[in-house]
């Protein structure tokens, strides 16, 4: 073996810097609140019911986690039934939300996107890591090329040995 061969990592040297989105997800436990479950028969809003089952919840069942309501039942329900639940929950919740689990993984991406300092990335060449463990809603790369295609010197998307690029600055 010839000992003045050197192994050289070219992606190190390269000066490019690896994002996964997946770190920005939020910890916590997500939790669904179906209004089905608040209404007689599961159909109708009856508000007396509504409020005595409301008045029933204990909030600490939700406390530190993600609260998606949704109404799994085909009936028309109030605005008010939502500002009710959000009431009794909120503040042990971390964020209550109206939608699917689906929904609320879009708004938590949102959050962390639009509060995440990304200063450190100004003038860097950027890899946004393509493949990840956890499913990332796809608004999150959206808002996350609107983010950094100012203060990017490059950007790109996938993984280091096979990359498709993005912008240039």
């Amino acid at each position: 073996m010839n000992e003045d061969f050197e192994i050289k990592n070219k992606v190190a040297e390269s000066g490019l810097v690896n994002f996964d989105l997946s770190d920005l997800i939020p910890k916590g436990a997500r939790k669904a609140l179906d209004l089905k479950d608040f209404l007689w028969e599961g159909l109708i809003l009856k508000e007396k019911d509504f409020r005595e089952k409301v008045a029933e919840i204990n909030p600490e069942i939700y406390r530190e986690s993600f609260v998606y309501i949704h109404n799994s039942a085909d009936a028309i329900v109030p605005l008010w039934a939502y500002f009710l639940l959000t009431a009794k929950i909120s503040e042990t919740a971390k964020k209550v939300v109206f939608g699917t689990a689906k929904d609320l993984e879009t708004l938590l991406m949102h959050d962390a996107i639009s509060t995440y300092d990304l200063s450190s990335l100004k003038d860097k060449r950027v890899l946004v890591k393509g493949c990840s463990e956890t499913e990332i809603p796809e608004n999150a790369f959206v808002e996350l090329v609107e983010k950094l295609r100012p203060i990017v010197k490059s950007l790109m998307f996938g993984e280091a040995c096979s990359n498709v690029p993005i912008l240039k600055n």
